[in-house]
């Protein structure tokens, strides 16, 4: 049982460290930039590049002590006394050997004690037990042991002077992972520009200036910092989970002890991870910088978020890439030890770019059509929370997909692209609106007698994401029985179950989960309905009907994409709702939706009418004017 909840605090140990460290990565912008002085910064750091020397002289000094023993010559020794030690920490036990021998090295006699080239205890393997074990051994049955002695100094003497891999990778950990954010965050800090004063005239009329990146329309995408970043999140994961072959070797080959299985886990992630930061590398290389050039810039609340982006892909006209631009909030979650960021996405669209050749290859000209009321960007992107706005950009191709992300600054100044032709934008939004009818028919199944129509959203949709969400909720369920039946972790495997039945649950439902909207004579009924079973039922007149609403009610989140699902409800005269669709991707996606009901249900969207109405009267005076 020991060895058991030794395995688990170790994993829990590493995730905790790597917590902290991608903590402090990710925030080192927002701790840093306020600083008064980088004198502050740099006693900030200093701690961990310190932890990071302090490993690499120990590191250094196993290697050069090993180096010099490999010149010592072997004796017997007869020992005096022998064993291991065992220290109780917070969470786990450490263990170290010790002896006391006594040896003859040219007719002269000398005692030693040193056992091995680490001093103090550990709990890398089971080293120290092993060693401590064996060496008693031999003392109770008076057996002479071999040691090693410097000819050059015969009172320097040492049991074992092989090096402990599985050690020095554990001491690696610190010198890549602290001493590489204490490095890290020393070259920001004495790298960074002034900070700005916001008071002054430009920064209060053009407050995006206050960012360093958006001082153009022309901007970077983030793509080369996420290839550095995923290559330096693998490196870090790998780093932590270096020791673990060597633990796990021993806790399954010598003490049967199969739970310890589970931190193959860790192994296997990090050759995920390797692989992802590969593909993020072959991608950069294939599309190279992608430069962004905004039209209007800043990207406009209430106007357009547009522009061009050109590739060195060789245009061919059958390439589709699709753009999502995202409203984003991030904040920090949680308290102490367990503060996160995260990121909520606000409001989002899709948009199909239309493309042409261009001298370096291919570029994507797009303008989506944002509406006012939304959150402006942060400039400074600091602090706890702060919003922004993030532009994808993909499309799946032979030999590497390209996959890019662009921060652009988006400001409520009303402003419409002044270069971008309205062909263009038309071209790709026809194109886009096509896809999106597709989609919603692709979703929605129509069934009509003659007397009554019905519109059907089945059960199984989004069935591999709620196969994953079901799969990984039951390991989690499983994991925290385990825990508290054969290990007694009451508290931490009922936490860590309950978190797992929950998931389960929740994807359980949603997999298994269907819709029927039925249209009868002046009635439109919603039954939503489970493995079949009706759950609940809803009416709604339609000479009642007012208006459709749309809101997102579900997303998900990759890395930094964002998905948002949206429902469309029909409202009526006396504000009372009925869902009428659900799983619609992005804004778009719901409007293809409200066009489809609209057309199948023969719903009129009132308001709509009426805003149409008003826009077309306007545009008539303007053009007496």
């Amino acid at each position: 049982m020991l060895v058991n909840r030794r395995i688990l605090n170790r994993g829990h140990s590493l995730k905790c460290l790597l917590d902290l460290v991608l903590g402090l990565v990710l925030q080192s912008g927002a701790h840093i930039k306020p600083m008064k002085g980088r004198i502050f910064g740099t006693l900030f750091a200093l701690p961990f590049f310190s932890v990071g020397v302090w490993m690499l002289w120990s590191i250094g000094a196993t290697f050069h002590s090993a180096w010099q023993m490999s010149a010592w010559t072997p004796t017997d020794a007869r020992l005096t006394t022998a064993g291991y030690e065992t220290h109780r920490g917070d969470d786990s036990f450490t263990y170290e050997a010790y002896a006391r021998y006594t040896y003859s090295y040219f007719g002269q006699t000398f005692t030693g004690d040193r056992v091995s080239l680490a001093s103090g205890g550990d709990n890398i393997g089971d080293y120290q037990q092993d060693l401590g074990s064996r060496l008693s051994a031999a003392m109770r049955r008076g057996d002479t042991i071999t040691v090693w002695v410097n000819p050059d100094n015969p009172t320097q003497s040492i049991i074992d002077r092989s090096i402990r891999w599985g050690l020095l990778g554990f001491k690696s950990i610190f010198l890549f992972v602290f001493g590489g954010v204490g490095l890290g965050l020393l070259i920001i800090i004495w790298r960074a520009p002034d900070e700005k004063d916001k008071t002054l005239p430009q920064y209060q009329q053009s407050p995006w200036l206050l960012n360093d990146k958006w001082q153009s329309a022309s901007l970077r995408s983030d793509s080369k910092a996420a290839m550095l970043g995923a290559w330096f999140f693998a490196g870090i994961w790998c780093l932590i989970s270096a020791p673990l072959p060597f633990v796990m070797y021993d806790e399954i080959v010598d003490k049967q002890n199969y739970l310890a299985l589970v931190a193959v886990l860790f192994p296997i992630v990090g050759i995920g991870l390797l692989i992802w930061a590969i593909r993020r590398t072959r991608e950069w290389r294939r599309f190279g910088a992608t430069p962004l050039v905004l039209d209007p810039f800043p990207g406009s609340i209430g106007g357009h978020v547009g522009g061009t982006i050109d590739t060195n892909l060789r245009f061919e006209s059958s390439n589709k890439f699709m753009l999502t631009l995202t409203s984003l909030q991030s904040y920090v979650s949680g308290s102490g030890d367990s503060r996160s960021k995260r990121e909520k996405a606000l409001w989002q669209d899709e948009r199909l770019a239309h493309i042409e050749s261009s001298p370096a290859g291919t570029r994507l000209t797009f303008r989506f059509d944002v509406p006012a009321g939304l959150k402006e960007s942060d400039a400074e992107q600091a602090g706890d929370s702060y919003h922004l706005w993030r532009l994808n950009v993909r499309a799946s191709l032979p030999n590497a997909d390209l996959d890019r992300e662009f921060t652009l600054p988006v400001y409520a100044t009303a402003t419409e692209s002044k270069h971008i032709a309205e062909r263009s934008a038309a071209s790709s939004r026809a194109e886009q609106d096509a896809i999106y009818d597709q989609a919603v028919r692709d979703i929605v199944r129509i069934q009509f007698d003659g007397v009554t129509k019905t519109l059907i959203y089945p059960m199984g949709r989004n069935l591999l994401s709620n196969l994953a969400g079901f799969f990984v909720g039951s390991v989690f369920a499983a994991a925290g029985w385990f825990m508290i039946f054969k290990e007694g972790m009451t508290i931490f495997g009922g936490v860590f179950g309950s978190v797992g039945v929950l998931i389960a649950i929740t994807a359980f439902y949603l997999m298994l989960k269907s819709l029927e909207i039925r249209q009868q004579g002046n009635s439109i009924v919603a039954i939503r309905r489970w493995i079949g079973i009706p759950i609940r039922k809803r009416e709604m007149r339609r000479s009642d009907f007012s208006r459709f609403e749309k809101d997102s009610n579900m997303q998900t989140q990759s890395g930094g994409k964002h998905v948002m699902y949206f429902k469309v409800r029909g409202i009526d005269r006396q504000g009372n709702d009925l869902i009428l669709g659900e799983g619609f991707r992005g804004e778009s996606g719901a409007d293809a939706a409200i066009r489809f009901l609209s057309r199948e249900l023969g719903l009129s969207d009132t308001d709509a009418v009426t805003r149409r109405k008003r826009d077309a009267f306007d545009e008539e005076l303007v053009n007496e004017f």
